[in-house]
């Protein structure tokens, strides 16, 4: 029996990739002229991609074959998935094994800003630390962190800020019972009482430019914005001016809006960290993330419901 085909939107990771060319006929999008893939779009019966990809109705509609969409990230709001459905299209994605790395980052972000690392590094191999101290930083134990979301991923990171004995407060779309922290309705009040605002909910349209100039501005010159989110939560030219202007006094920053391109007025600023989009970024969990992604694929083309659709997919 010939292997299904299978379109890669993004390039398979080196720790998916054999997991997909062993069971499936492997397309990459990437490099594929117009007849080139209007060759394979009739076989093409899945679609791999990456937390961050676009997968458009307009894709979906010229892959007539098309039965799942495996997701490899907890995101999915590139993927149009009210397209999808309406094609009986099956959107899985790899929630859960990856909450404990993001919220490791997040903490590390708070440490990492606060306690200068990168530039303590910097002062110790340059040979400066022989010119003198570096300047001061901040103190980050019982400082008070609002986070910005309070799934599991949320509860994670607010676990480890309590064991800083940092006071953990957070907002979401309603409150969340059995939970100890305290609950403010809206991001702004969430932000005016926080050293540090920590942003880790679902990207979106609900949630594009949640983080606006209102509430930055509420997080005042003392306040620090951490980003492990999507970069479309936050209002990246907003975001740039209160850096420059003092308006915060920082921010750590795990993912952007138009990735892998930041802006040169961002990435040139003393007091911001950028890294990578690396929160779900050790061997471990990625090779959990591709294991996951194959065990979704098997389970569908084996007749059975896959381990994680998307909540739109699930019943």
């Amino acid at each position: 029996m010939p292997k299904p085909g299978l379109l890669a939107v993004a390039r398979p990771s080196p720790l998916l990739a054999p997991l997909l060319h062993s069971a499936f006929e492997v397309h990459e999008l990437d490099g594929l002229d117009p007849a080139a893939f209007a060759s394979i779009a009739p076989g093409i019966r899945a679609i791999t991609c990456g937390g961050d990809s676009r997968v458009s109705g307009e894709l979906v509609a010229q892959l007539p074959a098309l039965e799942i969409i495996a997701v490899m990230g907890v995101g999915y709001d590139g993927i149009d998935v009210a397209a999808a459905q309406a094609r009986g299209v099956m959107v899985t994605h790899t929630p859960d094994v990856l909450n404990e790395d993001v919220a490791d980052l997040a903490i590390g972000l708070v440490l990492a800003f606060s306690r200068q690392l990168v530039q303590a590094d910097h002062h110790v191999r340059s040979g400066a630390w022989s010119q003198g101290p570096m300047p001061l930083g901040r103190k980050v134990s019982g400082a008070r962190l609002g986070l910005v979301g309070i799934g599991r991923i949320g509860q994670g990171i607010a676990k480890r800020a309590a064991a800083f004995g940092m006071e953990v407060a957070y907002t979401a779309r309603t409150e969340r019972q059995g939970l100890s922290y305290a609950y403010y309705p809206d991001p702004a009040s969430l932000a005016a009482r926080s050293d540090y605002l920590v942003v880790i909910t679902p990207g979106g349209a609900a949630t594009r430019k949640l983080i606006d100039a209102k509430v930055l501005q509420a997080l005042g010159p003392g306040g620090v914005l951490v980003n492990v989110a999507r970069g479309s939560v936050v209002d990246e030219a907003a975001l740039v001016d209160a850096l420059e202007s003092g308006a915060i006094a920082g921010a750590a920053l795990d993912v952007f809006e138009n990735e892998p391109d930041v802006p040169q007025r961002l990435a040139k600023l003393p007091n911001v960290l950028l890294s990578p989009h690396i929160g779900s970024g050790t061997v471990a969990t990625r090779q959990a993330m591709a294991d996951l992604v194959a065990a979704n694929l098997r389970a569908h083309f084996a007749g059975a419901t896959p381990p994680t659709p998307v909540p739109e997919c699930r019943g």
